[in-house]
């Protein structure tokens, strides 16, 4: 198949990307920067340069290929309408990469009980309701073309792609290694839902060849509170006890999105759906394990 993926230099577009090119389909990926075009090459992926604001590239692209993967912002409507204009009425599979914050709360270190599937209600806080009328969006464009968003939870392990990083544990390392302390938020009793990079990258081929149009799944495979997480990247880097940190605090250091939604919120899902729908069996199981072997043997992640 002809594929376009946005983000193709990004940690999740570029995984997916370089797995879809190791299967032999040819991959047009769209990429900001011509510095990182050559490591996108040498991953099977012929570069795009542009950005989500260029519509009429995306929609050119979109028309071209026999299926368009957008990994590289999960809330630019703008990008999504273009790509759609580009399928539309054909019916071709567009997978929308979208991510759990949308049912995060603003626990900032407090637990929560709530676990979503599938068919839960969601009531997202204020700032996660675009998120999920643009999900609304793609899965209402079908059946002209088979929409199907994939809402990833926390994502760990080492890129697929190009040379790229996650969003939530690097900057939990950075912070450790630059103050020599490791810290979580409140209490560091919030829970999210995880996945590894390469079970994710095997469900976005599984949902291209079977997922039906207009469906959503949510993606993960086990769970762990970042008290937990962050007292594990504390055993790796050799640090001392991890502690809490003010919510104020870590609002100055990281912002209020990254802080809020995805450093301090709960974020618990079930992927019950992408296993019976479409087969999905996932083997990487703990995140914490992950990161104990990961920054031993690199210390990085």
């Amino acid at each position: 198949m002809k594929i376009f993926v946005t983000g193709a230099s990004g940690y999740i577009g570029g995984s997916v990307a370089a797995l879809l090119a190791s299967k032999g389909h040819a991959v047009r990926g769209l990429i900001r920067s011509p510095a990182k075009a050559e490591s996108v090459r040498a991953k099977g992926i012929e570069p795009v340069i542009g950005t989500l604001d260029d519509a009429a590239l995306l929609r050119a692209e979109a028309a071209a290929a026999d299926a368009v993967i957008n990994a590289a912002d999960s809330d630019h409507q703008g990008a999504v309408e273009a790509l759609l204009a580009g399928l539309a009425g054909t019916g071709k599979p567009f997978i929308h990469t979208s991510g759990t914050s949308l049912v995060g709360d603003e626990a900032m270190g407090e637990p929560s009980e709530a676990i979503f599937t599938e068919e839960t209600p969601v009531k997202p806080e204020p700032d996660k309701k675009h998120r999920v009328a643009l999900n609304r969006l793609i899965m209402e464009a079908a059946p002209g073309v088979r929409t199907i968003v994939l809402c990833n939870s926390l994502i760990y392990g080492d890129t697929l792609g190009a040379p790229a990083q996650s969003v939530q544990i690097p900057p939990l390392v950075a912070q450790a290694q630059e103050s020599g302390i490791a810290r979580y938020i409140g209490r560091g009793l919030n829970i999210w839902s995880n996945v590894h990079i390469a079970d994710m990258a095997d469900l976005y081929l599984l949902a291209l060849e079977k997922a039906p149009a207009g469906s959503f799944y949510y993606v993960e495979n086990g769970e762990a509170a970042f008290g937990d997480l962050v007292r594990a990247i504390a055993k790796a880097l050799g640090l001392g006890e991890a502690q809490s940190w003010p919510a104020e605090e870590a609002i100055a250091r990281w912002g209020r999105e990254l802080a809020v939604f995805a450093l301090g919120s709960n974020s618990r899902v079930r992927a019950g759906k992408a296993r019976s729908e479409l087969g999905w069996a996932p083997t990487h199981t703990s995140v914490l394990e992950w990161v104990k072997t990961g920054l031993n043997q690199q210390g990085q992640i």
